[in-house]
């Protein structure tokens, strides 16, 4: 898939500010890019997760969500970037895809 074909298809987990009843997991700014993860816990396990992120870049917005709907599938916080790079392989950019990749990896803290 194609970066702007999915954040055309609407970030399910994109939020303005940090929502009630959640916590900061982690953030991370590089350059002009910035992204802030927050989770929502239930006992020992992960209700939610949402991210606040720069909108200047739809890579990192598109990385940060499709990551946070694997994160709520999986019920804990990790990072597959193999799995991320698959599913953006339409992406032409693979290079810049893989520097928006860290820096979500970065503020996830995994």
């Amino acid at each position: 898939m194609k970066v702007s074909d999915y954040v055309d298809q609407g970030l399910k987990n994109l939020v303005e500010e940090k929502p009630q009843g959640y916590e900061e997991l982690g953030k991370c700014t590089s350059g002009c890019h910035s992204v802030a993860f927050f989770v929502k816990k239930a006992g020992d396990g992960l209700e939610d997760i949402k991210f606040k992120a720069t909108k200047r870049c739809k890579k990192l917005l598109a990385v940060a969500d499709y990551v946070a709907e694997n994160i709520k599938k999986e019920g804990k916080v990790s990072l597959d970037e193999k799995g991320v790079l698959e599913f953006f392989k339409e992406e032409k950019e693979q290079d810049k895809l893989k520097e928006r990749i860290k820096i979500v990896r970065s503020a996830l803290g995994v």
